[in-house]
């Protein structure tokens, strides 16, 4: 029998925080800035040295890369937890609140994102595909309690989405955003 690999053991409570701690700064920094901001002020944000951020993100694309897959991981399992606290209209609204502040998070990094996926040092990821099956699963609720529309295809919404997000991104206008997200609700509201 071989001896257990250490590389797969769970990491030490105190390092999980850590690296928890930095994505937080990392996600805040990019969405307040860019993802130029240095290193250092991540790292002081964070309350740890840059030789910890080193040891969890060897590189800033490195960094990039894990907030955007804990944020799209956020928003794109958040539906099932929205559904059981609202009603499928209200659901689909509050993740379509979340999902505005991905993408929001998402401009910030998106020069070192691209770089990365042309590149192919970093995977590019499912996120259409992701995005897509947490609003299937909320208009299936809202079909099924007749609160939303029974015959609305999820890939047209996430069509519509992405034309509310390529035609706020200059200026940022998050009234703007939010009035066209109320229309992509209205949309899909029985007649």
């Amino acid at each position: 029998m071989s001896a257990p690999d250490p590389s797969a053991r769970r990491p030490r409570s105190d390092a999980a925080r850590n690296r928890e701690r930095l994505l937080t700064a990392a996600r805040n920094a990019f969405t307040a800035a860019d993802d130029t901001v240095p290193l250092e002020t991540i790292a002081r944000d964070a309350g740890v040295g840059i030789g910890t951020l080193y040891r969890h993100f060897p590189t800033r694309e490195a960094l990039v890369e894990a907030v955007y897959a804990a944020e799209l991981d956020a928003v794109a399992t958040s539906a099932p937890a929205l559904l059981a606290a609202h009603p499928p209209e209200v659901a689909l609204r509050a993740w379509l609140d979340r999902y505005a502040a991905f993408v929001d998070t998402k401009r910030g990094m998106i020069t070192t994102l691209r770089a990365g996926w042309q590149s192919g040092r970093t995977a590019t990821p499912a996120t259409r595909e992701r995005v897509t099956a947490a609003i299937a699963a909320i208009l299936a609720e809202g079909a099924r309690t007749g609160a939303l529309r029974a015959d609305v295809d999820p890939e047209d919404v996430t069509a519509m989405l992405l034309g509310v997000f390529l035609s706020t991104t200059v200026g940022g206008d998050p009234e703007r955003t939010g009035r066209l997200l109320d229309l992509v609700v209205d949309a899909v509201r029985p007649r």
